[in-house]
């Protein structure tokens, strides 16, 4: 394993550790600088790293030569190392797995593509002063790298293989180069807008899984939360370019490539999140919905995905009234102690109904509440809205959308814990995505050599192209596409939202 100091400014990779393809400085060493994470990274994937792995770097650090490196291949980059590999053999061997991705899987054009922003593939400003943030599998955490072009990227990822890659924000000078100038003087300038939604913020109101498990069940959360999420940034927004992408594991990310978005500064963008933001508060605190009578039209689209999936999605798959444990929290958001008092009553004399059956006593006894004195229960009909929107909204991580700094996972990486690669998922599609479909490396290798075996004219074809991965890399290719058409017709603007 590659072992370093992270409390170290920087890590020296010598020569004879490492394959000759990136270009090297004048001594051969290869210099890449070891970051604190600062809590900007999103939290899906390294939850086992203790505290002590992300350390302040140090003004003047001794180099370390990083030695031993498992990723060090032989020359050439581009022998077919696939050929002959036992798909099954890979199981459980995550630094060959991701050797083989970013050699034969990794949708390097399209991805160069989307990062450059450009008109011709001429490297941009917007790439090359990009933050790129890898982890290696040892979980070396290395922060502020750059590139002049797709060529030195590729080589990189290519020589280090790292776990994860994050995205950071487009500085105003190269981030290998900020201890050049005063740390005041290196700020972002622009980034897309992104969010996270991550099933553990779930963790009160789901009762099939937690933590970092999932499945069809509680997913359905986050289709909702697409569905919500997506109509506001097109709708009310006017966003045209949104990416969603699977974690990996237990979440999504949205990232909204418009020039108007990428150019946001951190308060507009704390104002979006404001905008969208329904559920508050932490997990001791009982109602977290605050809503006024009358709802914003947003709100009340966003009402309509609600009741959607309330009965089906709370009481149906997720039984949430099943156990007193989960109906407590239920009832904690009834303001009225009386009616409270009742609802609970009537759910303990039988409490092994269906959550739909005692959902219906609620609804009943409000009705009654309400029709015995109007006056003094006319809020419960808001009560009942304003339930439906706890259990059902979508839970935004704010941090990771309104700090500019803050990195968040790349797509197409290949997650740690389970091995499936982080894929985009069609709008259009997503009420039938499931998260155990996305492919692992195994799958592709597999997948590769059938295809090779079985076609004569292979070699035309990326191979990703000969896999399942390509669907998923096509429906990357129309949104990268999407944003090349706009940058080809449109003058660049400067104008802001207005909020």
């Amino acid at each position: 394993m590659i072992s370093a100091t992270l409390s170290q400014h920087t890590i020296v990779m010598s020569e004879m550790d490492i394959d000759p393809w990136p270009s090297a400085g004048p001594h051969g060493e290869q210099t890449v600088e070891a970051g604190q994470s600062d809590g900007m990274l999103d939290g899906d994937d390294f939850d086992d790293i203790p505290d002590s792995a992300w350390m302040e770097s140090e003004a003047n650090p001794a180099p370390i030569e990083v030695k031993n490196n498992p990723f060090r291949m032989p020359a050439p980059a581009k022998a077919l190392i696939y050929q002959n590999t036992n798909a099954d053999d890979l199981v459980g061997d995550m630094p060959r797995q991701l050797m083989l991705f970013y050699r034969h899987f990794f949708p390097m054009k399209p991805y160069y593509d989307w990062l450059n922003y450009n008109k011709t593939p001429v490297p941009s400003k917007t790439f090359m002063n990009r933050e790129f943030c890898f982890t290696l599998i040892d979980e070396t955490y290395i922060r502020f790298q750059s590139y002049r072009n797709v060529d030195e990227f590729k080589q990189e990822l290519v020589r280090l293989c790292p776990a994860k890659i994050d995205l950071g924000a487009i500085y105003n000078i190269k981030p290998k180069d900020k201890n050049m100038i005063k740390a005041s003087s290196f700020q972002p300038v622009s980034k897309e807008l992104v969010f996270d939604i991550d099933m553990t913020d779930y963790d009160e109101i789901r009762t099939c899984c937690s933590g970092g498990e999932v499945c069809s069940k509680c997913w359905e959360f986050m289709t909702v939360a697409m569905k919500i999420i997506n109509a506001a940034l097109v709708d009310d927004f006017g966003f045209k370019h949104l990416l969603w992408v699977y974690s990996g594991r237990r979440g999504i990310h949205c990232w909204i490539a418009d020039e108007r978005a990428r150019l946001l500064n951190n308060e507009q963008r704390k104002s979006i999140v404001s905008y969208l933001e329904v559920v508050k508060g932490g997990a001791q605190q009982g109602k977290k919905v605050k809503l006024p009578n009358v709802m914003h039209p947003s709100l009340s689209r966003s009402y309509e995905t609600v009741n959607e999936h309330f009965r089906d999605l709370v009481l149906g798959s997720q039984d949430i009234l099943a156990k007193p444990e989960h109906w407590e929290k239920v009832l904690a958001i009834i303001p009225d102690e009386e009616v409270q008092a009742q609802v609970r009553a009537a759910w303990e004399e039988t409490p092994g109904r269906a959550s739909e059956q005692k959902w219906d006593d609620l609804v009943a006894i409000f009705r009654d509440a309400k029709a015995a004195s109007p006056k003094k229960h006319q809020h419960l009909d808001l009560i009942i809205r304003d339930i439906k929107f706890q259990l059902t909204y979508p839970r935004l991580d704010d941090k990771v959308t309104t700090d500019m700094k803050h990195l968040l996972k790349s797509p197409f990486c290949v997650h740690p814990k389970t091995g499936r690669v982080c894929v985009p998922i069609p709008m259009e599609s997503c009420e039938s995505f499931d998260p155990s479909s996305p492919p692992t490396v195994p799958q592709l290798v597999r997948e590769l050599n059938e295809y090779d075996a079985t076609h004569k004219d292979g070699s035309k074809l990326k191979d990703w192209q000969k896999t399942s991965l390509r669907e998923h890399v096509e429906v990357f290719k129309r949104f990268v596409e999407g944003i090349q058409e706009d940058i080809k017709r449109e003058p660049k603007q400067g104008d802001d939202l207005a909020f």
